[in-house]
């Protein structure tokens, strides 16, 4: 079977004029931003690296991504749900072909909203035993295979307590290795905003990682409802990113669900940011041991706030980066079912000089576009990760694709931007169709 005969203006694919739906498939997962509207089949975007063998109960989450030094890609994965029969449980694949297929790497139990990344031609990945749990930290000599067990102090077992975060990037800078964390503070298993108080970790680059002696945490900073307020917001998933100054600053989500009560306009310092792009910027002290909030002036208007992205430096020319869920049909709704940080249906590539003043470049992924997105709607696209490969952006996405809703998804995808430094807005790909 063969789709309509389209147009396609020169891309770094060539000139096409007919492909097959195979040939389609490929060239989606290949590329997001075609520059042509394209009629496509109810497949799933990108590359399926794993589905969930539960759907209704097991769903994937946390999706991390990194590079070998030999070229090949390892991405990670949790499971989560309330009667998953896996919970806390991180699932790693490998690719040795630039992500075109992958295969089945490890599986490390108490392992949760964790973030890969290479260190000295090691293999770490760094989060939390589980659920509001102790922050735990492994080491992989092997590319993955094989890892270290986080029993105690001196292999891993970094600081215990109740912690949050998500696979939030981990950045090398002044000697040092940082990466975000949140106390959780709230009734186990309750989830609101205000629970979370931010905090950075770090250690010496020269170190040894498992060592918990070696670590330094900030203060941990709580989110004041004055300054946001509505239905349980606050903030959390924060980014450590160096600034333009060479300072390092932590860039949170913050939830800002208006709820019943609260106007939409939001007040002091944050007036004037819509209420669905707003986001925090903390200050961290060099020293690793001071982080600061000033509500004056440190929230920022970030489009796709409402969910947890990456920032990432480009290495090339110092811009900043970043795949978000944009919520494209804004809306007054006090209706918690229809509130707008469900929208997980479009993904843009957004870019910044500055860290505080950021344009979107290219919508990547787009389904039902500018609607009102109800929670039990079976798409999502989000929690992406991703990493700079050349002239390419390579990513891993919890995708819901006809899933039990769009939160609880049932696959980790894989996707490669093409070119992403030249992409526009006239390049965005064709909306997808109904699953």
């Amino acid at each position: 079977m063969q789709v309509p005969r389209h147009s396609f203006r020169q891309s770094t694919l060539g000139s096409v004029s007919r492909v097959s739906t195979l040939g389609w498939a490929l060239l989606h997962s290949l590329i997001w931003c075609a520059p042509a509207a394209v009629a496509v089949e109810a497949n799933p975007p990108g590359v399926v690296i794993a589905s969930s063998p539960a759907p209704e109960t097991d769903f994937i989450g946390s999706p991390s991504l990194a590079i070998l030094p030999d070229g090949s890609y390892v991405a990670s994965h949790d499971i989560f749900g309330k009667e998953a029969n896996s919970l806390y449980e991180t699932r790693l694949f490998v690719s040795h072909d630039r992500g075109a297929t992958w295969e089945p790497l490890a599986r490390l139990q108490r392992q949760f909203w964790s973030t890969l990344f290479v260190h000295r031609g090691a293999l770490y990945l760094i989060g939390t035993a589980g659920e509001y749990q102790a922050i735990v930290i492994r080491r992989s000599l092997d590319g993955g295979r094989t890892w270290t067990e986080p029993r105690d102090g001196k292999s891993g077992r970094i600081l215990r307590g109740n912690f949050h975060c998500a696979p939030v990037p981990v950045v090398i800078h002044g000697g040092r290795v940082w990466r975000s964390f949140e106390e959780y503070d709230g009734v186990k298993g309750k989830w609101s905003g205000r629970f979370f108080k931010a905090f950075t970790l770090s250690a010496p680059e020269d170190g040894d990682l498992l060592d918990a002696a070696l670590w330094r945490r900030t203060n941990a900073i709580s989110f004041n409802g004055n300054w946001v307020p509505g239905d349980r917001t606050g903030w959390l998933e924060g980014n450590a990113v160096v600034a333009p100054d060479g300072g390092l600053v932590n860039i949170l989500r913050v939830h800002a669900f208006a709820g019943r009560d609260a106007p939409m306009a939001l007040p002091g310092a944050a007036a004037g940011i819509p209420r669905y792009e707003v986001a925090a910027m903390m200050r961290i002290n060099a020293d690793g041991m001071s982080i600061a909030f000033d509500p004056s002036h440190d929230f920022i208007r970030f489009p796709g706030s409402q969910s947890k992205f990456t920032i990432r430096r480009d290495p090339r020319d110092g811009r900043y980066w970043s795949l978000v869920q944009k919520i494209t049909g804004p809306t007054d709704s006090r209706d918690p079912a229809l509130a707008p940080y469900h929208q997980r249906n479009v993904l843009s590539l957004t870019t910044s000089a500055d860290l505080v003043h950021w344009e979107e470049r290219c919508r990547v992924l787009r389904w039902r576009e500018g609607e009102e997105i109800p929670a039990e709607v079976r798409v999502g696209f989000q929690y992406v990760d991703w990493q700079f490969d050349g002239d390419d952006l390579v990513a891993v996405c919890r995708t819901a694709w006809n899933a039990a809703n769009y939160h609880n998804a049932n696959l980790l995808t894989f996707h490669r931007i093409k070119n992403f430094r030249t992409l526009a807005p006239r390049d965005s790909a064709p909306a997808l169709p109904m699953p």
